[in-house]
């Protein structure tokens, strides 16, 4: 790959959404841009692929994007000019319970609160305010740490966005708000308990209300597919297939950005970082990881709710009480027997996604980071127990394990897909407490993966952020 004679303006290692964002930017600024992809197909969190029989498309990791149609930087790109088609569940997410009820997010924040009973008006007082002001506060909380532009919009985001989760629930008054609330924060990959953990529930809300939470027409890949079209369309280069190991096999270049995790930039580039941002690095934490499982079926999964049938994503975990107690023992090591799952049903709203009149789920729990634990069982008993009938619809299935996850994706060390443990510690400042979490301590070399603000999701800003910097630092253009 290696050519003396071709130089780069800048070279994106890897080709997730942050790499591809960071690509994008770069090109639209007219510089020459080159992504290198270490799998044969582009796209890391954003890959779609027959797992289970022939005409059965699964997303391999991320399946619903609340945070793609809402990012900032990817919502303003033409990416319908290239294929892209985001489809809108009747029900966004639904949360089943033993009784045979269950609470909904729909994309109307006065049917969402309508359907709440005693907790309407409560629902009401917290989300109405922060669904107004969201476009004030977005590029501050999509971003890194600084001084915000609107510090009283983003102060009342905060107030409530440092609480851990249960103790914000405590001003709901009924088991199915806190129930929901459960699920939406369960999203962290962090005990309930934590600081920050309100903050995943209500971004996830907010972008609800605001810009739904849609499937991707033909799967995740269909997203990333419509990037690097852009992204080539513009004049870039992607090359894919080549695992980059040293900074010896890149091209030559001004800038060179990471869409990588920092142990993987420590093995590329570590020798060139001062001893300081080395040991910053190897300190960085990593999250829970995760228990994935792909179903082929042969009808819709059975649920006893409506509102479940209806929905993209279901969280699968009862009451906040149970939610947390599995979300509590696996950060202490252990696999509980009723962990929360969570499920997205894509083929209910693309019928691309399997033959006519069969269907596909995508289900995973969390686990501790790297467990090799089969979690197959505990998650279906999970899903009959909400959906009696479930397994006598599997036609075939699919696992990836922590381990597996990690040889998909060199990124998801331990099976940790959010690049790193979102607590109040790294939410910020990670990978290292630096002026610019973008930069490294070499110059010209950045990291624009999940394991910088704001962290995991297909949003892009990471990449965004990353290729910003760059271009003020080494190009001389300011965004």
């Amino acid at each position: 790959m290696r050519n003396e004679q071709s130089e780069y303006d800048a070279v994106v290692v890897g080709s997730g959404p942050n790499g591809l964002a960071a690509g994008i930017l770069l090109q639209q600024q007219g510089l020459q841009v080159l992504i290198i992809e270490a799998k044969k197909e582009i796209g890391g969190g954003m890959r779609s692929a027959e797992l289970t029989l022939p005409g059965y498309i699964h997303d391999v990791c991320s399946a619903v994007q609340p945070m793609a149609a809402a990012s900032p930087f990817l919502s303003k790109l033409p990416l319908e000019n290239y294929g892209l088609q985001y489809i809108q569940p009747t029900v966004l997410a639904a949360h089943p319970f033993d009784d045979g009820t269950a609470v909904a997010l729909y994309p109307n924040m006065q049917e969402t609160a309508a359907a709440l009973g005693a907790d309407q008006d409560t629902y009401l007082r917290l989300f109405k305010p922060l669904v107004e002001q969201w476009g004030q506060v977005a590029d501050d909380l999509l971003g890194p740490f600084g001084f915000p532009k609107n510090p009283v919009a983003f102060a009342r985001f905060g107030l409530s966005a440092l609480l851990p989760a249960q103790v914000l629930a405590k001003r709901f008054k009924t088991e199915h708000l806190r129930g929901l609330w459960a699920g939406m924060a369960a999203h962290s990959m962090l005990p309930l308990s934590k600081l920050t953990t309100s903050a995943i529930a209500l971004v996830l809300s907010i972008n609800g209300h605001r810009k739904g939470w849609p499937i991707v027409r033909g799967g995740s890949q269909s997203l990333a597919n419509a990037m690097a079209s852009y992204f080539t369309s513009l004049g870039g280069v992607i090359e894919t297939g080549i695992t980059v190991t040293s900074l010896s096999q890149l091209p030559k270049a001004k800038a060179v950005l990471f869409d990588t995790s920092p142990k993987q930039l420590l093995k590329i580039a570590g020798h060139t970082f001062s001893s300081l941002y080395r040991r910053q690095l190897q300190r960085y934490r990593y999250g829970m990881g995760l228990f994935k499982v792909d179903w082929a079926l042969d009808a819709p999964i059975p649920f006893r709710a409506a509102a479940c049938r209806l929905a993209g994503t279901v969280h699968i975990g009862n009451t906040l009480a149970e939610v947390a107690y599995s979300e509590r023992a696996i950060s202490k090591g252990a696999c509980p027997d009723r962990p929360f799952v969570l499920l997205a049903q894509q083929s209910l709203f693309d019928s691309s996604r399997a033959p006519e009149g069969k269907q596909v789920a995508w289900g995973y729990c969390h686990v501790p980071n790297g467990s090799t634990k089969d979690m197959t069982e505990a998650i279906e008993k999970q899903i009959e127990r909400f959906a009696p009938g479930f397994r006598e619809r599997i036609l075939a299935r699919h696992t990836t394990d922590t381990e597996a996850l990690e040889a998909y994706n060199l990124n998801y060390h331990g099976g940790d897909v959010n690049g790193g443990a979102l607590d109040l510690g790294q939410l910020f400042t990670r990978p290292a407490l630096r002026w610019s979490p973008y930069r490294t301590s070499t110059k010209g070399l950045y990291i624009c993966s999940a394991s910088t603000p704001p962290g995991g999701g297909v949003h892009g800003m990471g990449g965004y952020h990353a290729a910003k910097r760059a271009l003020k630092d080494i190009f001389h253009i300011s965004l």
